[in-house]
């Protein structure tokens, strides 16, 4: 089998996939995007729970949450929802770093076997520092099934300049 790729430095020169390397300039307000669909497995969700010690009778214990729980069945964990949710989104931009989240909210219960999906929206963009701007993006988390909103946040973000500030000034 001969290699279609022998030449290292050659590899290294095909851009990483979805890498973006966008700036603040090349972002627009009211920019909306939708993510892929993604099932959430008992599995992943014992695997979370068991990495966090989280095992609340909600989420781990399915007798309790059937009999005793009002929604009758085991929750998935709102921190989970809430990484997977932004996880679908990953778009690994070298020149953005994240600045915190405002207005987490948990709407409604997300269960497992759930298939969420999610909508990001750039709010506002604004300068910030001398190499980077300030971003306020919404994330709105939906079950497919019933496209109820079971999560919402802001992610503000930082975003490199494609020039900084300072040298804008000077042009």
């Amino acid at each position: 089998m001969k290699n279609p790729n022998p030449e290292p430095a050659a590899r290294y020169a095909v851009p990483v996939w979805n890498q973006d390397e966008k700036f603040y300039e090349d972002y627009h307000v009211g920019e909306v995007d939708r993510s892929i669909r993604r099932t959430i497995s008992e599995g992943e969700v014992m695997l979370f729970n068991a990495l966090l010690l989280d095992m609340h009778p909600y989420v781990a214990d399915d007798i309790w949450a059937r009999e005793k729980g009002i929604f009758h069945r085991r929750l998935v964990p709102g921190s989970m929802v809430f990484s997977y949710g932004l996880g679908l989104f990953a778009h690994n931009n070298v020149n953005t770093f994240s600045y915190g989240y405002d207005k987490l909210r948990f709407i409604k219960p997300t269960f497992i076997g759930d298939t969420i999906y999610g909508m990001r929206t750039l709010l506002e963009k604004t300068p910030k520092y001398e190499t980077m701007g300030l971003f306020r993006v919404s994330y709105e988390i939906f079950r497919a099934d019933d496209e109820e909103l079971l999560l919402y946040t802001e992610h503000l973000q930082t975003v490199m300049y494609r020039t900084s500030q300072a040298e804008n000034k000077t042009e």
